[in-house]
């Protein structure tokens, strides 16, 4: 097996992805603090498509020099917006038909293996120490749960998005 080169991996132009069709899933980030952790998720959502990134709450902006150095330029073609509160975020996409799933451990959770997506998702991912906000787990239609097998009790949130994001993009595209 040879190695491809990246002039043989088929990668669009920003110009192309502006104009791809976009996987009907946006990403909402409650108060992600780490810009490392903000540009990965740019990244995640430029790989997958998404429609969208809300930056809501406390979670940095693009233009800070961790977030380009991780995202490796996706903030210039993944489209996003800040916005103050998750909860006002919530309200709007589900006026647009998104079903919110929230990444977060919690009682009566889907385990994310068996997590039926039913069209349009707005997957919402939190506080990297905290989590997700639990008035925001409370607005959400769904929440997903990576089980954990080991000593720890999480990953770190843009592992943990990214592993979402694979397999809600499988649920919308299959």
């Amino acid at each position: 097996m040879r190695k491809l080169r990246n002039n043989e991996l088929g990668r669009l132009t920003p110009e192309e992805f502006a104009k791809a069709g976009k996987t009907p899933m946006v990403l909402v980030l409650d108060n992600i603090r780490s810009m490392h952790n903000v540009g990965s998720m740019f990244r995640t959502a430029d790989c997958f498509l998404a429609s969208h990134l809300y930056l809501c709450g406390l979670t940095p902006e693009p233009g800070h020099h961790e977030i380009e150095k991780t995202a490796l330029g996706a903030t210039e073609t993944v489209s996003w917006t800040k916005v103050e509160s998750t909860l006002e975020c919530i309200e709007e996409l589900k006026s647009q038909g998104y079903r919110i799933a929230a990444l977060e451990q919690a009682e009566n959770s889907i385990d994310l293996r068996h997590y039926q997506v039913q069209g349009p998702t707005a997957l919402i991912v939190g506080h990297e120490v905290m989590g997700v906000q639990q008035e925001v787990v409370d607005a959400c239609d769904d929440v997903i749960e990576i089980k954990q097998y080991g000593t720890k009790h999480s990953l770190n949130v843009s592992v943990s998005a990214g592993m979402a994001i694979f397999e809600i993009h499988k649920g919308l595209t299959a």
